[in-house]
């Protein structure tokens, strides 16, 4: 009857102060109360009992003992004892100098001597409610050796001579040698069974440097006995007197330069009465024969030949004796023009020059001449796809608005600022990409000498060869 009203007073007491639900009797886990106090449960909110832990196992504040107290959520600590675990010793690995302790939870790394390791390759242990995991104990692993790998034309990088379990390292190779992917370094892995791979370095070349040419092909490297064909630019061609050609990469690097030259022509082969000036032994592509006749004798054909990639053109003149014809008007050019065609019949040896179309690039000679009655070839316009990027700036100058995209034949104007004098041509023309040379805006000088130095550039000639094809601009301001 007493505990009875004992434990419904304890109940009114707890409810009616709002102190919330009381703690029961606690089972400690590696531990147990100092006393058994069984006549204080269930305890109340904030009440308080000392506790200790049994061997291997301490309360979170790591004393000797400590206060277990009721909380409206339950005991706090709510894990009153917890393992606690020594290091002192690592077999096969080096010992912390001096004992060293680690709450349940707690991760320490080791370092195990070479060719060990903890369970499972492992270099941390942690304190569990059972101890270490995994024990202090370093045990051997697989390893492989340095000796085990040759590398021919290639190295370890690495200074180790034994490599543990899973361990990866570095090779490289040598000098003009690259692995199987084209790399200069790779990497290799220790596995049980030896190394991961036997590392090779073969030989290799790198993209040569081209000379007026350009590859067939678009490699950055090449494998031994790899062969590269390349291709000259218009108006070469290499020392075999070809256009295209072929190098082999090889133990000492490329078999030959890939490199072309500037074609040559030769002296032709002329017509008995035929003088030509200037007289030597080879023409660059661009240079010009000029002819005349002996002996009071009518050349027939043009009286000039230009060397190009291809050789003479047009074709050498003759020298013939007796009258000549005249020609008809020259023919019309397929989006070009003659300029100032106008007349019925030209003479023998008269010339007719022709312009293409905007946008249209001219090839072949822009003149055709009229030799006894028939006109040499027309040239032919082409429809040129390049176009040009922005303008030039010209400093203290401006462009009359124009509207890109700027194509071949497209030309636009400067204008210099006021006190600034114009140097050279006031239109600028689009030429298969590239824009040629814009003027410059010199400041002009009040003094009547630098007025006499600036009058000096009033005509200039400026050339400019693109593509083979020369463009004067007489220069006026």
């Amino acid at each position: 009857m007493l505990l009875l009203i004992n434990v419904l007073l304890t109940s009114w007491f707890y409810t009616a102060h709002g102190q919330g639900k009381p703690c029961d009797y606690p089972v400690i886990k590696h531990g147990r109360l100092y006393y058994s106090y069984r006549g204080y449960f269930p305890a109340r909110v904030n009440q308080q009992f000392v506790y200790y832990c049994d061997q291997y196992f301490v309360p979170p504040s790591q004393s000797s003992w400590d206060y277990l107290t009721c909380t409206a959520e339950g005991w706090s600590p709510e894990e009153p004892c917890l393992r606690q675990c020594t290091f002192n010793y690592l077999e096969n690995g080096r010992t912390p100098p001096r004992e060293e302790k680690y709450l349940q939870g707690k991760t320490v790394r080791v370092h195990c001597y070479d060719g060990y390791s903890l369970e499972n390759n492992q270099n941390t242990m942690t304190c569990t409610e059972n101890g270490w995991s995994p024990p202090p104990r370093c045990i051997r692993v697989k390893t492989c050796s340095k000796n085990s790998v040759r590398i021919e034309n290639g190295f370890l990088s690495e200074s180790a001579f034994m490599y543990p379990l899973n361990k990866q390292t570095e090779y490289k190779c040598k000098p003009g040698y690259v692995t199987a992917d084209g790399k200069t370094s790779g990497l290799i892995t220790c596995l049980q069974n030896g190394w991961s791979a036997q590392p090779v370095c073969i030989k290799s070349c790198d993209r040569p440097v081209f000379e007026k040419a350009r590859a067939k092909s678009d490699g950055t490297w090449f494998r031994l006995n790899d062969r590269l064909d390349y291709e000259c630019l218009e108006g070469y061609e290499n020392r075999d007197g070809r256009t295209a050609g072929s190098i082999v990469c090889g133990q000492d690097g490329w078999s030959d330069k890939a490199a072309c030259y500037e074609k040559e022509c030769s002296i032709p082969e002329m017509d008995t009465y035929l003088d030509a000036y200037p007289r030597k032994e080879t023409f660059k592509v661009g240079d010009v024969l000029k002819f005349s006749c002996s002996q009071g004798r009518i050349m027939v054909g043009a009286d000039s030949v230009q060397c190009y990639h291809f050789g003479w053109s047009p074709k050498l003149p003759k020298c013939k004796e007796g009258n000549v014809k005249s020609c008809a008007p020259p023919p019309q050019l397929l989006n070009g023009k003659g300029k100032e065609i106008h007349k019925e019949e030209y003479a023998h040896n008269e010339v007719v020059e022709y312009a293409c179309n905007p946008r249209f690039l001219m090839k072949g000679s822009h003149k055709i001449q009229c030799v006894d009655g028939e006109w040499t070839a027309l040239p032919v316009c082409i429809e040129e796809e390049h176009i040009c990027e922005d303008i030039p700036d010209v400093d203290h100058g401006d462009v009359k608005p124009s509207v890109p995209p700027y194509q071949h034949g497209d030309s636009v104007e400067f204008s210099c600022r006021a006190a600034f004098t114009m140097i050279g041509p006031r239109f600028i023309t689009c030429i298969s990409g590239e824009w040629t040379q814009p003027p410059q805006c010199i400041e002009t000088s009040p003094s009547k000498d630098a007025a006499s130095s600036h009058f000096s550039f009033r005509q200039q000639m400026n050339l400019r060869s693109v593509k083979g094809q020369n463009y004067f601009y007489l220069m006026e301001n």
